[in-house]
């Protein structure tokens, strides 16, 4: 009986593992034109820390990302929650590894601003490990631009969401915004222009529960 069990067991195993070999194989090959440098915004709510790229309409930065990061010390959590802004300058990688989910290890210098406008530079070569997709689409098929503005729904735990704004055609803008529900948000309303500022934004979702605005640009979302 207990040889009969052994066996079995290892019969199941080998079919989970060519389920998993299958599934890797219909994957389609990376693409090695979105091998390029995919700058980031870092963002926390509590001791959780996130990567948000930061998206265009060109290839190889058309898609939008939302990963989390282990959160690698004290230190590291106090700079992202207590700077007004922390983007990320990666050494190039593949983006599309992220997209389809991967846990990557990608090396960066860390910048408390803006990288490319007024940021001060916080740390060279730091190894971040993106360890869990949250969201991935691919900016093709886009609505086009008008004041109705959709959003997806992140679920992280219990009533916790992040709503992350649909990109569409030119002109848009990238928004994300963190929510503790007490009530249900409306994913899709209409504000005054095309592109409203961000306080606008926030009162949209203010009848939902607890909120903290996570990220609001418009850098490279104003022209196709």
């Amino acid at each position: 009986m207990r040889l009969l069990f052994i066996l079995l067991l290892a019969f199941m195993s080998s079919i989970a593992s060519a389920e998993e070999e299958a599934v890797k194989e219909e994957l389609p090959p990376i693409n090695p034109a979105y091998n390029a440098e995919h700058a980031m915004v870092l963002v926390n709510q509590g001791s959780r820390i996130f990567a948000v790229n930061l998206p265009t309409y060109k290839l190889p930065h058309d898609v939008q990302i939302v990963y989390q990061i282990e959160n690698p010390d004290v230190a590291f959590l106090s700079l992202i929650r207590d700077a007004e802004l922390i983007t990320i300058k990666p050494q190039p990688f593949n983006i599309q590894r992220l997209m389809r989910g991967e846990e990557l290890t990608i090396t960066a210098e860390v910048y408390a601003g803006h990288y490319q406008r007024d940021g001060s530079l916080v740390y060279q070569h730091r190894p971040i490990v993106m360890s869990k997709l949250l969201y991935a689409r691919e900016l093709t098929d886009l609505n086009e631009s008008s004041q109705w503005q959709e959003y997806d729904m992140i679920t992280l735990k219990n009533n916790e969401r992040i709503y992350i704004h649909k990109i569409t055609q030119a002109p848009s803008f990238n928004h994300l915004i963190f929510a503790d529900l007490t009530n249900a948000c409306l994913q899709k309303f209409r504000t005054s222009k095309r592109v409203p500022n961000a306080s606008e934004l926030t009162y949209k979702f203010a009848n939902c529960g607890t909120l903290k605005p996570l990220y609001f640009d418009v850098e490279g979302l104003q022209k196709k």
